[in-house]
């Protein structure tokens, strides 16, 4: 597979990016200033500096711009007032609330009227009036990504525990655990150099076969019946079934690994349950490949030159599974949703089939699996997207909304196949590892080849705008995507 990422920016010694040609370079220097802005304090005054004085350095783009500051005008979802969050964080009394069912259908307008209102990096408040950073800036998404330095992984230095509600449904995706996930650096590099290298050990034409044979298990399963439902019965138990061969998991009730692992990626009720649940399973695993090693991918870990100590390698496949299960299921749902309700995937213009890759390369680019992800927390003050980021802020990638960006993606072409820059895998260090994607990507595609080759008139059995999506601001998934075919 391509590597999906555009190319990652380098920084001086300041944080900034280097030079990348004339247009581009003045075009950074005039959105983040021509050096790194200096630390202040961490709670600030008003919203236009972190001091609440006029910002040093040369000026961002004019106000009005999709660059700038605020655009005023648009509508737009208010908060009601806390005492202290204005006097903390000035921009988010008129921020925009993130509702946690998801946006609904109109997710497009959705985001579209956050960047009207608020331009590229947006005040939001998560559940419980947690402020946050809603980065929407397709640029601005690869600039944090990409600049280390200035933007880490450590949420020990959010500047608003004090304000997280006891039991917070996001609790688990925040990240406060022994994992690569909260890691940066060489550490960081240490554990996610492991984790890649004993993916690296399956190759494609075996995962294909596992695959494969689980998929003609699963629809050997339902097709009797002549009608089915997908995510339930065959796109979320799929790549379930292929971890379990992979990582040496118990196969027992791969069902409840199912759900427990995108109840984990999806946030809201029954998430710190599912981590629980999920994360005693992976102990018992590491304990007895610790004891008894076999042909697997935890007993590979385990002995690893990295030296990984058992709760590091629970904690690694555990971040490896939540960001493999769901989101792989979710690619495999929203493409055959794509193929089964765009005419366009039925016959294009020259009368031939769009393929299975140009279904999947869009749903990559328009409905990628995770929407939005708690990403980064600023190491220090600094100016992004028109915005003063306060040290400890915290900010969110809106990676579907980053990809529709205009200033990224003004024409989408309809056959995005070849244009790999999405940011589906994210970027920077803490992108999906390659091996991560491509066994992602080879189990997505041969599930959905199998899927219409054994079932060739596979068609919704509701219409198309009766399929609802997933409540969850943080994935993009059909709940149900019922389908008959004619019983082989």
């Amino acid at each position: 597979m391509t590597h999906p990422n555009p190319r990652q920016l380098g920084t001086c010694a300041s944080g900034m990016p280097r030079a990348l040609g004339a247009v581009r370079q003045l075009g950074a220097l005039r959105q983040y200033g021509a050096s790194c802005p200096t630390p202040t304090t961490r709670h600030g005054g008003p919203e236009d500096t972190p001091s609440g004085e006029p910002a040093p350095g040369p000026p961002g783009p004019p106000p009005g711009g999709p660059r700038g500051g605020p655009v005023r005008g648009a509508a737009g979802t208010r908060p009601p007032a806390r005492p202290d969050l204005g006097a903390r964080w000035p921009a988010h009394t008129t921020a925009v609330r993130l509702p946690a069912d998801g946006p609904g259908d109109d997710r497009a307008a959705f985001y579209r009227r956050i960047r009207d209102e608020h331009g590229p990096v947006a005040p939001v408040l998560l559940e419980g009036d947690v402020p946050a950073w809603l980065v929407l800036g397709y640029r601005e998404v690869v600039y944090v990504a990409g600049t280390p330095a200035l933007f880490g992984r450590d949420c020990r230095i959010w500047n608003a525990w004090d304000r997280v509600p006891p039991a917070w449904p996001l609790q688990s995706m925040v990240g406060q655990r022994p994992s690569l996930r909260a890691l940066d650096g060489p550490a960081h590099a240490r554990r996610l150099g492991a984790v890649g290298d004993v993916l690296g050990m399956f190759e494609p034409h075996g995962l294909r076969a596992r695959a494969a044979s689980g998929a003609d298990a699963l629809i050997d399963a339902l097709a009797g019946d002549g009608r089915a439902e997908l995510m339930t019965q065959y796109a979320s138990p799929l790549p379930a079934m292929v971890a379990a061969g992979m990582w040496g998991l118990p196969d027992t009730d791969l069902a409840a690994l199912a759900r427990d692992l995108t109840l984990l990626v999806s946030g809201g009720t029954g998430a710190r349950d599912a981590r629980r649940r999920a994360h005693a399973m992976l102990t018992r695993v590491v304990r007895r490949r610790r004891a008894q090693p076999g042909d697997d991918a935890v007993s590979a870990l385990l002995t690893h030159p990295a030296g990984l100590r058992d709760e590091e390698v629970v904690e690694d496949v555990m971040a490896t599974l939540i960001a493999g299960q769901a989101p792989t299921a979710d690619w495999i749902g929203n493409t055959l949703r794509l193929m089964l309700t765009d005419p366009r995937f039925a016959t294009d213009l020259a009368g031939g089939r769009l393929s299975v890759g140009d279904a999947m390369a869009e749903v990559l680019w328009a409905d990628p699996p995770i929407q939005n992800l708690v990403a980064r927390w600023a190491r220090r003050d600094v100016r992004l997207g028109g915005r003063w980021i306060r040290a400890g802020d915290l900010l969110l990638f809106g990676l579907s909304a980053a990809n529709s960006d205009p200033w990224a993606r003004p024409q989408p072409t309809g056959r995005p196949s070849g244009n790999h820059a999405h940011l589906a895998f994210g970027h920077g260090e803490h992108r999906c590892p390659y091996p991560a994607q491509m066994a992602a990507e080879t189990i997505a595609t041969t599930a959905i080849e199998v899927l219409l080759d054994r079932l060739p008139d596979l068609e919704l059995a509701v219409e198309p705008r009766d399929l609802r999506w997933r409540p969850s601001v943080w994935t993009r998934g059909v709940a149900a995507l019922p389908v008959r075919f004619t019983p082989p």
